[in-house]
């Protein structure tokens, strides 16, 4: 089975029966390791969403970890616009944190089993390659996920460290964007609204609407294009080319700027063009056809594939912070794609970018369990006031009555 590797969700689950998109599909009943939990979980993304059954079973590792291994698996059973004509993966492998595993926290991830049974270090990292490949194209575009550790082949250069500000998605804190090396100027709590991730199983780098509009009207103004369709930037429609011209050279260099370690620094991670004016499309024999590789967000800002095909990312969980080194296999016609630098100096940002109350789900769910208590502790009073003889009731008119039907939990996606 072909795998998404998803830093973006805390849930292993494999398609469990035929569907018309997937090509193969795990059948627990001939798996003599396979243990049903009997559990239904549903999980929900940006885009698409599954139903399936929470189980066990036994893996191997091909390569690099010897022995077998329990860990949790969902066999989903149904599933909406979650597997997509043409796309050749059969499940997905969450490598978040437990806080975003469904149905709850208490399901250990893939990763943490990993880490308790093996003894492997508490780390993975990951090289995504296909700068510059069509999307739709044949073959694989290749890249490594290294669980356990850093592979140093599989980068060039100096690491650079982004503290994790919260563990449930690779929460980092952006301190501003620079559009063909000119700052955009927006409050760096902008960037962050609502959060910042690192996320691989989204494709585009996403970004807040103020943000998005921003960098828009930044790359629209500094491009060697003077008109160019709406659509475009809204992902509605695609820019053709002469196959023989190469459209990047029209656009500019975009950078974000990452918290270091030390929060008096700060260093950049860029990207050319090459990579968010993605190839996608062929008409003819003489056109080429591109998308913007840039969308806007209500709730986050994503580092998605756009951004990361660029670098080998390392996911330090057991330092809590996120690496980016400059990935080789970032190049186009024999010339690199993205670009690190640093360090610079934070004195005219900010000491905190990021909101100091983050409203996710657990966060949520121990207020709804105050509240419940809350509730428990009024209702006893008013039984206990029922109790009392008629003469000490206190007479209530309809202005001591509150009625709150405000919903305390929001469902996140991604």
């Amino acid at each position: 089975l072909n795998i998404l590797v998803d830093t973006g969700s805390s849930n292993f689950a494999v398609a469990g029966v035929p569907d018309p998109d997937v090509t193969a599909y795990f059948n627990p009943e001939l798996s003599s390791t396979y243990r049903s939990e009997g559990i239904e979980v549903t999980v929900k993304y940006s885009q698409g969403s599954w139903t399936g059954v929470l189980g066990t079973d036994v893996i191997t590792m091909p390569k690099g970890l010897s022995g077998s291994y329990t860990i949790n698996i969902a066999t989903i059973l149904e599933s909406e616009n979650f597997f997509l004509p043409g796309v050749k993966w059969h499940g997905i492998l969450g490598l978040a944190y437990d806080a975003l595993a469904k149905p709850s926290s208490s399901v250990e991830t893939f990763f943490d089993s990993l880490v308790r049974q093996a003894k492997i270090p508490n780390i993975f990292s990951l090289q995504m390659c296909g700068a510059g490949l069509p999307v739709s194209g044949s073959g694989t575009n290749g890249g490594s996920l290294v669980l356990g550790g850093i592979e140093p082949s599989l980068y060039t250069g100096h690491i650079w460290y982004t503290p994790i500000k919260e563990e449930w998605y690779y929460q980092v804190e952006i301190l501003k964007l620079e559009v063909g090396g000119q700052n955009l100027e927006l409050d760096c709590r902008e960037y962050n609204a609502d959060k910042a991730i690192v996320d691989s199983g989204t494709t585009l780098l996403r970004l807040p609407e103020k943000v998005f509009s921003a960098v828009v009207q930044a790359i629209a103004r500094t491009s060697l294009i003077q008109e160019f369709s709406s659509g475009f930037w809204t992902g509605s429609q695609l820019a053709c080319w002469d196959r023989t011209e190469k459209p990047w050279s029209l656009f500019p260099k975009l950078s974000i700027y990452l918290r270091d370690e030390n929060s008096s620094r700060s260093f950049r991670i860029s990207i050319l063009p090459q990579l968010y004016i993605q190839p996608i499309l062929m008409i003819g024999d003489n056109l080429q056809c591109y998308r913007f590789g840039i969308s806007s967000s209500t709730n986050a800002l994503v580092i998605g594939a756009t951004v990361m095909e660029g670098f080998y990312v390392i996911f330090d969980r057991a330092q809590r912070r996120v690496g980016f080194a400059v990935s080789p296999c970032a190049e186009v016609d024999g010339f690199p794609v993205s670009e690190i630098e640093g360090p610079f100096s934070t004195a005219n940002v900010a000491s905190n970018c990021v909101s100091s109350v983050s409203f996710h789900e657990p966060v949520l769910w121990i207020a709804s369990y105050a509240l419940m208590s809350l509730c428990g502790i009024i209702l006893l009073v008013l039984i206990v006031l029922l109790l009392i003889p008629p003469r000490c009731q206190h007479r209530y008119t309809d202005n001591d009555v509150v009625n709150d039907e405000s919903s305390l939990v929001r469902h996140r996606w991604k």
